[in-house]
């Protein structure tokens, strides 16, 4: 097809189940989906978090063996998908384990065409004692003119974190998951996708389809995803895994999401998919979200940095099962 109107940008999202610990293989698959999303006209490609290694077997792993199978964000993995972003003229996001000296970090690098690249550093990380968390937003321009925004995952549930990169410029947010099948806390959150659906895909795909879709999956998202695009006024561009991740099953939902909080491109499958869509950045200036930034009151916000006394690292959130104090206050300011 042809090149995109000068006031849009083609993008485009994908779900793929990795192959654990092999980064040949898994680059090769997003070889292969990015030269397909080019000859579509593709301006800007985002696969999964950890899409290069895998994910939840990482839970699993000693930290001696995280160390072994990191690189670092100059490393032959992250350098291959530049190269191939150069190659093709593609923005290409992936995400990697990366290792700076002893230290480990669950990333996200997006490589410009340019040769340049940015990577973010998950914020709320949860998957392994050795895992550290980010302590910085990561929000660059790009050649297309919008100003882009990375959150990986548990990122995307506080809802301060999209506020920031809001803030800080970002018109468009990439936003990489492994989600959906989780083993939730909450009496009503998500439950596992039993395995059986996903072993009899080929005989059986409605159910295993509507087992994605259902509230372990797309209904889930559906809770909370586009309110993050809407009362900020970005697009939002959810990438996610599907199939397989050591003993639970993704269920994908790949999704691109307008400024208004309407999806504007997505998939119902359960199997590896790359979802297209022209971004209208037209719709910004106006949208309801960016209308509602201008009326922020600053001076109140001061509450938003104070602690609670409820504040935990992210693993004990992520994974504790005590309860939620019925209320709870931040002091004022004296």
């Amino acid at each position: 097809m042809g090149a995109p109107a000068s006031n849009t940008l083609r993008a485009a999202v994908v779900q793929f189940e990795p192959v654990p610990d092999d980064v040949a293989a898994n680059l090769e698959t997003v070889r292969r989906l990015s030269l397909h999303a080019a000859a579509d006209g593709v301006q800007l490609i985002a696969f999964p978090e950890l899409c290069l290694l895998g994910y939840w077997h990482l839970t699993r792993q000693s930290a001696s063996r995280l160390r072994g199978l990191a690189q670092p964000r100059d490393g032959f993995a992250v350098s291959e998908v530049q190269r191939l972003a150069v190659e093709t003229g593609l923005g290409i996001g992936v995400g990697f384990l990366e290792a700076e000296g002893d230290d480990l970090y669950n990333s996200y690098a997006v490589c410009l065409p340019d040769g340049t690249s940015h990577v973010h550093r998950k914020l709320h990380a949860f998957e392994h004692d050795a895992i550290s968390s980010g302590d910085s937003y990561t929000v660059f321009d790009t050649p297309w003119g919008p100003r882009m925004g990375i959150l990986i995952c548990w990122d995307n549930n506080l809802v301060e974190n999209v506020r920031a990169v809001a803030l800080l410029g970002a018109t468009v947010l990439i936003a990489p998951h492994q989600t959906g099948g989780t083993r939730s806390m909450s009496p009503h959150g998500m439950r596992p996708i039993p395995r059986a659906l996903w072993d009899d895909r080929h005989e059986n795909p409605e159910a295993l389809e509507a087992a994605v879709n259902g509230p372990s999956g797309r209904e889930w998202l559906m809770r909370w995803l586009p309110s993050r695009a809407h009362d900020n006024g970005i697009f939002v561009l959810f990438s996610n895994g599907i199939g397989v991740d050591d003993d639970e099953i993704r269920t994908g939902n790949a999704m691109i999401i307008d400024p208004y909080g309407r999806i504007v491109a997505e998939t119902p499958v359960a199997d590896v998919a790359v979802v297209a869509a022209d971004l209208d950045l037209d719709l910004l200036p106006l949208a309801t979200g960016r209308r509602w930034l201008l009326g922020r009151r600053p001076e109140l916000y001061s509450v938003l940095t104070r602690p609670s006394g409820m504040e935990r690292d992210a693993r004990t959130a992520r994974h504790s099962a005590a309860p939620v104090p019925m209320s709870f206050r931040v002091d004022p300011e004296e």
